[in-house]
């Protein structure tokens, strides 16, 4: 169903995948939109069980999205190293093709605001965390994407 990646001795094996999506903090969500133009859109993101968690504001050309195309793309560089002196960049990065999920259950999508909270505030204490999330949990929505297939790649050394 998906493409084999062309030059194989340049792929990331799962786990290099793996390790990337987990120590990045930002990457870029690609979906369907109007026209059938792509849009692709930064965002703040958490990996975890194997899934992509993000979250947004409850309306939006985003969400819109989603609803009328669940397949989606996202994407991770997790270097870019630009090496003048040689001419070439040394890289990595991954690509995830997938399906998301706008969540709807309570216990969902509080369970995945935690994890993003623990994420990029893993110095202050889950007390504050959930005072946080008590707060703005109504103004919120959270998505999941759900992995088809992962590809990583990485520069030719």
């Amino acid at each position: 169903m998906f493409r084999e990646m062309r030059r194989k001795k340049q792929q990331l094996t799962q786990q290099e995948c793996y390790d990337i999506l987990k120590s990045c903090t930002s990457g870029v969500l690609a979906v369907s939109g109007d026209k059938n133009y792509p849009y692709a859109v930064p965002l703040s993101y958490v990996f975890s069980d194997g899934k992509i968690y993000f979250h947004c504001a409850k309306q939006g050309y985003k969400l819109d999205c989603i609803r009328k195309n669940n397949k989606v793309s996202f994407c991770v560089i997790g270097q870019d190293n630009v090496i003048q002196s040689e001419f070439r960049t040394d890289y990595k990065s991954v690509i995830i093709f997938g399906r998301a999920r706008i969540l709807e259950k309570e216990n969902e999508i509080l369970d995945s605001i935690k994890i993003l909270a623990k994420k990029y505030s893993p110095d202050i204490p889950e007390t504050e965390h959930l005072a946080e999330i008590e707060q703005f949990k109504n103004a919120l929505c959270m998505v999941e994407i759900s992995v088809d297939h992962i590809t990583g790649k990485k520069a030719k050394n």
